[in-house]
């Protein structure tokens, strides 16, 4: 309703601006016209003593024009624009300057002066009247047709809004209303069986069809229900009858939507029949979401659809969950023990690529839940199995992820970045490893796909920033100048806080501007990009540079390249993927180096291993580069002892 009232009060003002200018537009002719008429009345007599150089008689004329109220200005003008007499009107009083420039005012004329004798084919003035208008009679003119039309409009705009609301509140609100109070008083014995009376004069409208489809699916409930009555053992065939077409109806949704899970959970050992008052149904019940749902189809089976799960990772986190629940101790009423359920979970995903039904589905979730629990106790399968080795290899990734967190067994390691003509030391890129199980440090070729996955990447990220202004303060304190690159992650440039957390780094290690800078992925998943690009102005006022890495991989559009060209990237890092094809094939590297050049911003080659390449870059007048060919990364300590030499020199 508010978008409406908007755009309705959008269109009148711009409705009533268009009428004024217009009505504005005539006044001013209307005054020019007048203006015109005055002129003429009098230019012969003043032509004639122009002629005669009779400045008395000329400043009378003049005089004999102060009496008409519309005029603010009269004077003679030479041909040179010099002004010979003018005569005095009172002063006008003030018009803002908006409505001046606005309408532009003040409305002038310029009425040439001939005398009698001139040339009818080539005339030449003697001279010329200008007479100008009084703005301030225009200025109230506006005024009152600005007034005037905004009273009759907000009028006009008050009786259609009492119109329309009289008309919604008889055809929609009241119908509504008297559906409302009836359903309100029904009593509790009636419900089953209430059918709402057809409402007069909407029987084709959508109160109609509301009411319709109210009362069929009130039959069909009380079908379902007498159904029941005569056979209390349907009750489960028909939780399972209507979850079948429930999940039908999801399988016919997939195109237009993402894919989901469907998950079958059987439980040995289930007490209380299993039903929703059971305590451990409901622990179940608790670890899922608002768009799961579960349905029992027999005394220890039970259905599951996550419609809301996409990724398989995430469907075996929820299947040990639920195994959890199902694991943990249940007190028995009956003796003083507490009992153990076990369990067995099948899962099977469709993502809408090979067309099924929901009973062909229904029992490929049943495969892998029986091979599960032929396996042994709480197993957990998916029915495709290679998926559920990946699964299960994703899960140990993330334990040993959360537990080197913990254990704070990450750190970085320093790869120089040099001057590749004369192997000076110029910079260095810090990157994140983490200690394995045999003391060496490393990192998988996906890690940062699962730190993300996981929800981890902000924390590591924090972590990775405090560790490079660490190592910068360190250097500091020993006079070392050398700038320090340490990457960011798209996930943590897109959180809220990062940048009160960043300035909190930079005060605390009290690092110099420019010492510390920040290398951002072009090929990150970045949603908004304008935010993004904006940050980084940000990130420039605070003392960081920026490191724009993977050029060429991500979002180089005409557009984003637009928007970079202002964007204050020091440095652009040509991808090692482009680097590694060198000298073959430089297309790739001559369309990163010419936009780098265009845009004036330093180029560094990444991936560099070979001399045949390192000599390529140089011919090409690029300078610096990072690679293998020069270091591979070292620990702290290891980099400062083995460049000790040239971060001092170069500081």
């Amino acid at each position: 309703m508010a978008a409406v009232s908007s755009v309705a009060v959008i269109t009148i003002c711009i409705f009533i601006v268009i009428q004024l200018f217009h009505f504005v537009q005539q006044r001013r002719d209307d005054y020019a016209q007048q203006l015109e008429n005055i002129a003429h009345s009098v230019r012969l007599p003043l032509s004639q003593a122009v002629l005669d150089v009779d400045l008395n008689e000329t400043q009378n004329i003049l005089n004999t024009l102060r009496p008409v109220g519309i005029l603010s200005r009269a004077e003679v003008v030479l041909p040179s624009q010099i002004t010979a007499l003018s005569t005095h009107f009172p002063a006008g009083r003030p018009v803002p300057e908006w409505v001046t420039r606005g309408f532009n005012l003040p409305v002038t004329i310029s009425v040439p002066l001939y005398s009698a004798a001139a040339s009818p084919t080539a005339p030449k003035p003697l001279a010329y009247l200008k007479l100008q208008a009084d703005s301030y009679r225009m200025y109230q003119f506006i005024v009152s047709a600005l007034s005037t039309m905004l009273t009759t409009y907000l009028l006009l705009a008050l009786i259609l809004s009492i119109s329309i609301s009289w008309c919604i509140n008889r055809l929609v609100i009241k119908p509504l209303r008297a559906i409302a109070c009836e359903l309100e008083a029904l009593p509790e014995n009636e419900i089953s069986h209430h059918q709402l009376s057809l409402l007069a004069h909407h029987d084709d409208d959508e109160l109609g069809m509301l009411i319709r489809s109210y009362n069929r699916n009130q039959m069909h409930w009380l079908k379902v229900a007498s159904i029941q009555e005569e056979n209390p053992s349907a009750n489960a065939m028909s939780s399972e009858a209507q979850f079948m077409a429930h999940l039908q109806l999801r399988i016919n949704a997939t195109p237009a939507e993402k894919g989901f899970h469907l998950l079958l959970i059987g439980i040995e050992s289930l007490r209380d029949g299993g039903g929703i008052g059971c305590p451990l149904v409901r622990s179940i019940k608790d670890v899922l979401s608002p768009d799961c749902l579960l349905v029992r189809l027999s005394h220890n089976e039970f259905a599951l659809l996550a419609s809301d799960i996409v990724r398989s990772f995430m469907a075996m986190r929820l299947a040990r969950q639920i195994m959890a629940r199902i694991n943990a101790p249940q007190e028995s009423e009956i003796v003083p023990l507490s009992l153990h359920s076990t369990g067995s979970i099948g899962i099977v995903h469709y993502d809408g690529e090979v067309v099924m039904s929901a009973e062909q589905l229904m029992a490929s979730a049943r495969t892998a839940r029986i091979s599960a629990y032929r396996q042994g106790k709480n197993q957990i399968l998916f029915f495709e199995p290679a998926l559920t080795e990946k699964i299960q290899e994703r899960l140990l990734q993330e334990n040993e992820i959360l537990h080197a967190i913990e254990q704070n067994d990450f750190t970085l390691f320093i790869q120089p970045q040099v001057n590749m003509a004369t192997g000076a030391v110029v910079g260095a890129e810090a990157l994140l490893r983490r200690k394995m199980a045999d003391g060496s440090y490393g990192l998988e070729s996906d890690f940062i796909v699962l730190a993300e996955e996981i929800g981890v990447m902000g924390m590591l990220g924090y972590k990775v920033l405090e560790l490079g202004c660490g190592i910068l303060a360190r250097w500091q304190q020993y006079g070392i100048t050398l700038p320090l690159s340490v990457n960011l992650s798209g996930i943590q440039i897109q959180q809220h806080n990062f940048l009160p957390e960043l300035r909190s780094l930079l005060s605390r290690y009290k690092i110099s501007p420019g010492q510390l800078v920040l290398e951002i992925t072009e090929t990150s998943r970045i949603e908004n990009l304008d935010r993004a690009l904006l940050l980084l102005r940000e990130l420039r006022a605070v003392g960081v540079s920026i490191e724009l890495d993977d050029f060429g991989l991500g979002y180089s559009g005409l557009d984003y390249l637009n928007r970079l060209r202002s964007l204050p990237i020091d440095v652009i890092k040509i991808d090692r993927s482009f680097v590694s094809v060198l000298p073959a094939d430089d297309i790739m590297v001559n369309i990163v180096t010419s936009i780098g050049k265009a845009m004036n911003i330093r180029l560094i080659a990444e991936g560099v291993e070979t001399d045949e390449q390192r000599r390529w870059l140089l011919d090409n007048d690029i300078l610096f580069g990072q690679g293998y060919f020069f270091s591979v990364p070292l620990s702290q300590a290891e980099f400062e002892r083995q460049f000790h030499d040239q971060i001092i020199t170069g500081s």
